[in-house]
C-alpha cells in the first residue's frame, strides 16, 4: 500500500509539472503574438506577408513564404529585432525592439517560424 501511494504521488506530481509547462508554454505562445500585433504587424500584416502600405513601401519580407523561412535563420532575426535594420544607404527599415526580453525576442522569432504555410 505504501509503495501505491509514493507511485500515485509521483504520478500528480508529474501532471502538475507538465500542465505547468504547458501554461507556461501557452502564455509564451500568448505574449509572442500579442508582440507581433502589437509591435510587428503595422508593417509585415497580421499574417506576416508584408502586404501593408508601410511594409511593401520597406520591402518587408513573406515570412509565410517556405524560401523566405528557410532563408531565415534564428540569429540573424535576434539581432534584426534587437538591433533593428538599416538600408545600405542607413536609412531605419525596422526600428529595434530593445525593450523585449530575450525570451519575448526568443519567443517572437518562434512565432515567426509559425507564419510559413
Amino acid at each position: 500500500m505504501n509503495l501505491n501511494r509514493h507511485t500515485t504521488m509521483k504520478k500528480i506530481i508529474l501532471l502538475v509539472t507538465l500542465f505547468g509547462l504547458a501554461a507556461a508554454l501557452s502564455a509564451k505562445a500568448a505574449d509572442a503574438k500579442e508582440n507581433w500585433d502589437n509591435l510587428c504587424a503595422k508593417c509585415h500584416g497580421a499574417e506576416g506577408k508584408g502586404d501593408t502600405k508601410m511594409g511593401q513601401k520597406l520591402g518587408c519580407k513573406d515570412f509565410t513564404d517556405a524560401k523566405v523561412q528557410a532563408d531565415l535563420k534564428d540569429d540573424a532575426a535576434t539581432k534584426a529585432i534587437k538591433e533593428g535594420l538599416k538600408s545600405p544607404e542607413d536609412k531605419t527599415l525596422m526600428k529595434p525592439f530593445d525593450t523585449l526580453t530575450d525570451d519575448e525576442v526568443k519567443a517572437l522569432v518562434a512565432y515567426v517560424h509559425g507564419l510559413k504555410k
